[in-house]
């Protein structure tokens, strides 16, 4: 059974950071790519960062790109999302995911497993 449980979410203000973890479990000898996506109110949801099992693929959505970083310890189990330089427009639910399907990352549509999310709220 997978679990995905996010930390790390508050509020901050325009031009700070703020490092999201999500500490999952999978099954032993699984390799899921995961990610990170949010969703604002009235907006769709976006991805908005995704990594490979190992670690070694990284991709960002264009509007996070130079500004957040996604890492993961397999050891700890756990993933991170290094959000720097936020705007208000970051303002969202962050959810941790996992694609139990793909070691590497896709697309949103590729990730079934969600975490139950994390508000992070930015002021101006």
């Amino acid at each position: 059974q997978v679990q995905l449980v996010e930390s790390g979410g508050g509020l901050v203000q325009a031009g700070g950071s703020l490092r999201l973890a999500c500490l999952y479990s999978v099954p032993t000898f699984s390799s899921y790519a995961m990610g990170w996506s949010r969703q604002a109110p009235g907006k769709e949801r976006e991805l908005v960062a995704a990594i490979s099992w190992s670690g070694h693929i990284t991709h960002y959505a264009d509007s996070v790109n130079g500004r957040f970083t996604i890492s993961k310890d397999n050891a700890k189990n756990t993933m991170y999302l290094q959000m720097s330089s936020l705007e208000p427009e970051d303002t969202a639910v962050y959810y941790c995911l996992a694609d139990e399907s793909h070691s590497a990352p896709g697309g949103l549509a590729d990730f079934g497993l969600w975490g139950q999310g994390t508000q992070v709220t930015v002021s101006s």
